[in-house]
């Protein structure tokens, strides 16, 4: 985001998969400071962005420098700004900072999100009751 404010991802918090992609990503080294915030928190700023018409169930959010990046492309630029540091980094960087790689590996990582969070009893995120009406 301009001006130096903090970059913001949102992600899912019920997902194993999601927490530790952010968790493990390396961005502050790169991009500076970095907000992580739980799509389920109830913060209104996921509410804003559901009304922007982003599917938080469909993919992941990346705010980076005033630009919205969902899904495929938040992997995908996250991966390209992300420090090479640790093997993690490392094959993150070498899988999806290519944008066709990342477009098409996305949907088994919704799939993988999805099974798991079936697995743990968990729902998708519920659409703010105001975008439901």
């Amino acid at each position: 985001m301009a001006g130096g404010e903090a970059s913001l991802i949102i992600y899912d918090g019920d997902c194993v998969f999601c927490q530790n992609y952010v968790r493990f990503t390396r961005l502050r080294e790169t991009v500076g400071p970095v907000e992580l915030l739980d799509a389920r928190s109830g913060d209104p700023r996921v509410e804003r962005y559901w009304r922007d018409g982003f599917d938080l169930n469909e993919g992941m959010l990346f705010v980076h420098k005033g630009r919205v990046h969902h899904g495929a492309e938040a992997v995908h630029i996250l991966a390209a700004l992300s420090s090479p540091d640790g093997a993690w980094n490392r094959l993150n960087g070498l899988v999806f900072s290519n944008s066709t790689t990342a477009a098409l590996l996305y949907p088994l990582l919704k799939l993988g999100r999805r099974a798991t969070l079936l697995a743990r009893g968990k729902r998708l995120i519920d659409r703010p009751p105001s975008l439901t009406e």
